[in-house]
């Protein structure tokens, strides 16, 4: 054990750590003296102020200057957590949950106080403070009106809990039939009939909000449809520009017009001729009319905001020409890549009494030749719905302040992240692509041993920081756009969505182009390795159920991997394994060269997906390390539909659901990339159950051959069952006894035979399990023929092995591939006698497992295994 005492043993043992956090070499000293006696002195150089209308907090320089690298900071650690254990955390911890709360900005002061008033239960804490009466707000715009002598124009009804039973009530086109605008966000109204009973009278409606009401959720593309064509006159819906915009709409976001002013006094030829600053962002435009917009209407317009419009029914062309019009302009924002082209080069040479695009000078931008350009993202604010939970606040908002790192120590690296919220001060940084100071997460061992870690992070200034100068720092240090770098920023602000669908489109279209020829099947089949002298084979293993149960008089074990006939491992085979054992080439193993392109999650879907596009027995799947930007586009699009958007990440290479989440929440996807390479895959939110409970099943598949290819299945297989009951509540999605059915390594194990299985599944369901069986039968054969067509370099005449193929059903009965595992565990198989679903339906004694599997990979038997 070393007591750190002196600056040298500090170094000796922290050394490594000092090195990969980039902490300067100056500042050791400093370092180490504050963390000795544990010094938080940071509130006597920083203070923190709120911005983003309360909805975020920053770090501001109180002192008068901080030179670089002069200065090192301890900032603690407020909240350190594995991830399935976050909920948990929240629910049993009240006063974790105020703090929290208010650091991320998601609470008000009735938030505080109920949770003070709270134990085990703040996980159920939502406001439901007292609302005003729709009716008395009606009285009161009637009264006024009435007062003023004019007609009422524009109702405000947001977020009053009316649902469809209170909104007819009001009788609302009766009473106020000339409304221009009505807003009944967050609301509770659910069918079609309540809302255009209400709004079919209003013949001058221009603009409507019915935004967070559930309806949307069930029904919004065909309420869209009826709505507009219900009302002529509507200009804005939901937020979003109608084909029917006008210079209305654009006075609307110019804030000529709305409730103040719902309409002109007096006709005016250009309504709009005094605007000079226009945001038509997020407007869902996919037309810029020149009748509405142009020059004419808009003679001093210097600043335009075209941000998240898809303008797809005008050409990158024919708006830049619209735009060189405007003498005037001279700041623009818009997507880039988007509907201007991919280039803010060309825009600034097109456009030039440009003197910014996106924040960025023009001149830089040409003279840099900058051709994707953004420092002004509007960043991803914490949101709620009415009555949401604020632990449910917590687990989103959450993602915007996270860091995460993993424990190791000179045997192995722990296989689940630790995440971490820093304290007030360290969450107040926020994000520059050229940050003044830089962090990292540090832990001090006062003793040498990490036992006896303290996690802190530190911090210091990387550039000459003046007083009243925001403090920020890099979210994706050392990531370039080699690493997905723009993208990887949506998690933290609202990047451009025209590019995202865009690239979503593209892939989705590739996808559904492709075409697989299967291959013509060989009536060839290898032959028995027994030697002609009848002697046994020998059989080198590490494998514990080989070497309990393969017992047959053909097969005799050895303890020397160099003498054995056949080596079956669960190793990995390659060229210096081989040198190290003495293995030659005649011996045959249990593995297959490259089978990587099927047993590791991301080669697996890449294989299915070029041989076979978007089959409907595979879920569609993203490879988070290249393929980002597609599967926010995907996300998005789902979104826009009002889609399911459940996803699941899995690691590239690990088993038993380690690192395994599954989430509906986009910066949560994008921030899991932070922990390894990972696949994205759609979640079955809708699988067959087995009595309210999801499952899935393991098979075994035997692979003797793959040129020509010869494939078997074994008749045995089992189910895997969760403990708890089945749903899709946002509570529920951390459960690993609910949405995981792995329970060997976790949870309690309950073991069901297949024969009983399959007798009450069949009961329940009422569907025949052989129909189900061949599709199974038919999808496996499909993924082998795509190795085998696709990567046949896999083919090694002395290789056999058996895979473990995991498969859900989903409530339609589909089965769904989940994955292919290398060396499966097969306790089961050999544990428990069952008897045969399919076939013969003979009892197969588990004790014969691996004789039957043996038998047919080197002997080319058949018993209990069909040919696929």
């Amino acid at each position: 054990m070393v007591i750190i005492k002196e600056l040298k043993d500090f170094v000796d043992v922290h050394g490594v750590l000092l090195v990969a956090s980039g902490v300067p070499p100056v500042l050791y000293q400093q370092l180490f003296e504050k963390l000795s006696s544990e010094t938080f002195d940071g509130g006597s150089f920083f203070q923190i102020e709120l911005c983003e209308n309360g909805k975020q907090k920053r770090l501001v320089l109180s002192c008068d200057t901080l030179l670089k690298d002069s200065q090192i900071f301890l900032v603690d650690h407020a909240w350190s957590f594995r991830l399935p254990d976050a909920r948990n955390q929240l629910q049993e911890i009240p006063e974790l949950v105020k703090r929290m709360a208010t650091l991320m900005c998601v609470a008000d002061e009735f938030d505080l106080e109920a949770c003070e008033n709270v134990t085990g239960e703040c996980g159920q804490v939502s406001i439901n403070e007292a609302k005003e009466n729709p009716q008395d707000i009606i009285d009161r715009e009637l009264c006024k009106a009435r007062e003023e002598d004019r007609d009422v124009l524009w109702l405000e009804l947001e977020d009053l809990q009316i649902d469809d039973e209170m909104l007819c009530s009001l009788d609302l086109s009766s009473k106020l039939p000339n409304l221009v605008g009505l807003n009944l966000w967050g609301n509770k109204l659910e069918t079609i009939e309540s809302v255009t009973q209400t709004v079919g009278g209003f013949n001058q409606l221009r603009a409507l909000w019915l935004n967070e009401n559930p309806i949307l959720k069930h029904c919004g593309t065909a309420l869209r449809n009826i709505l507009l064509d219900l009302l002529p006159q509507l200009e804005i819906y939901n937020s979003q520009f109608t084909h029917n915009y006008s210079q209305w709409a654009l006075g609307f976001c110019a804030g000529i017009y709305g409730a103040e002013k719902p309409v002109a006094k007096e006709q005016r030829a250009c309504p709009l001729k005094d605007v000079t600053e226009l945001d038509l962002s997020n407007r869902s435009i996919h037309n810029l009319s020149n009748k509405v917009f142009n020059p004419l209407e808009l003679p001093l317009l210097t600043s335009l905001n075209l941000r998240g419009n898809l303008l797809d029914q005008n050409s990158a062309e024919n708006l830049l020409e619209l735009l060189h019009g405007f003498i005037n302009l001279q700041s623009l924002e818009v997507d880039i890549p988007g509907p201007l082209g991919y280039s803010a080069v060309k825009i600034a040479e097109t456009l030039p009494n440009l003197s910014s695009i996106n924040g960025v000078s023009a001149s830089k931008i040409l003279e840099e030749e900058k051709v994707i350009v953004d420092s002004n993202l509007e960043p991803r604010l914490p949101e709620w719905s009415n009555g949401e939970p604020l632990i449910d606040r917590i687990l989103q908002a959450m993602w915007i302040y996270l860091m995460t790192y993993r424990l190791a120590d000179e045997e192995k690296l722990d296989e689940t992240p630790v995440w971490y919220m820093m304290d007030e001060l360290g969450s107040a940084l926020r994000h520059s692509d050229v940050p003044n100071f830089k962090i990292a997460p540090f832990l001090f061992m006062p003793d040498g041993k990490i036992t006896s870690a303290i996690s802190y992070s530190v911090m210091w200034p990387n550039n000459d920081v003046h007083k009243g100068e925001e403090c920020t720092r890099d979210y994706l240090p050392g990531i370039g756009e080699d690493k997905q770098r723009s993208s990887r920023l949506t998690a933290w602000f609202h990047t451009p969505e025209y590019y995202f669908i865009q690239m979503h489109d593209q892939y989705y279209h590739k996808l559904h182009s492709t075409a697989f020829r299967h291959p013509v099947r060989s009536d060839s089949q290898t032959q028995s390795i027994r030697p002609n002298d009848g002697r046994p084979l020998l059989v080198y293993t590490d494998n514990v159920q080989v070497e309990e149960f393969l017992n047959r008089p053909e097969f005799v074990l050895t303890d020397d991997a160099k003498k054995a006939d056949v080596v079956w491992t669960g190793m990995q085979i390659d060229e210096e394994f081989k040198k190290i054992a003495g293995l030659k080439d005649h011996q045959y193993v249990n593995q297959f060269p490259f089978e990587a392109c099927i047993v590791m999650k991301h080669h697996l879907a890449q294989t299915i997906q070029q041989a076979h596009g978007d089959p409907q027995w595979f879920q569609i799947t993203y490879n988070l390390e290249t393929q980002l930007s597609e599967l926010i586009g995907d996300y998005l699009v789902r979104d826009k539909e009002g889609q399911n958007n459940l996803w699941i990440l899995k690691p590239w290479n690990m088993a038993r659901t380690i690192d395994t989440t599954v989430t509906g929440y986009l910066p949560t996807i994008i921030r899991l990339m932070e922990t390894g390479p990972k696949i994205c895959q759609k979640y079955i939110e809708n699988p067959a159950l087995f009595k309210g409970r999801k499952f899935d099943l393991r098979y075994i598949v035997l692979l003797r051959s793959v040129q020509p290819l010869e494939i078997f299945l074994s008749d045995i297989f089992w189910v895997r069952l969760a403990n708890n009951q089945y749903t899709l509540k946002e509570s529920s999605l951390s459960d690993y006894e609910t949405h995981f059915t792995v329970m060997n390594y976790r949870g309690q194990l309950n073991h069901i035979n297949t024969d009983e299985f399959v007798f009450e599944f069949e009961h329940e369901h009422n569907e025949r399990w052989v129909s189900i069986h061949e599709k199974v039968r038919a999808m496996i054969r499909a993924v082998f023929e795509s190795a085998s067509a696709l990567h046949p370099e896999m083919h090694c005449p002395t290789a056999r092995a058996i895979y473990g193929v995991d498969v859900m059903i989903d409530s339609k009965f589909q089965p769904k591939l989940l994955e292919v595992t290398y060396c499966p565990d097969c306790t089961r198989a050999c544990k428990y006698d069952v008897k045969a679903v399919v076939g013969s339906g003979e009892i197969i004694k588990g004790s014969e497992f691996f004789n039957d599997i043996f038998g047919c990979l080197f002997l080319n038997e058949s018993r209990h295994v069909s040919q696929l």
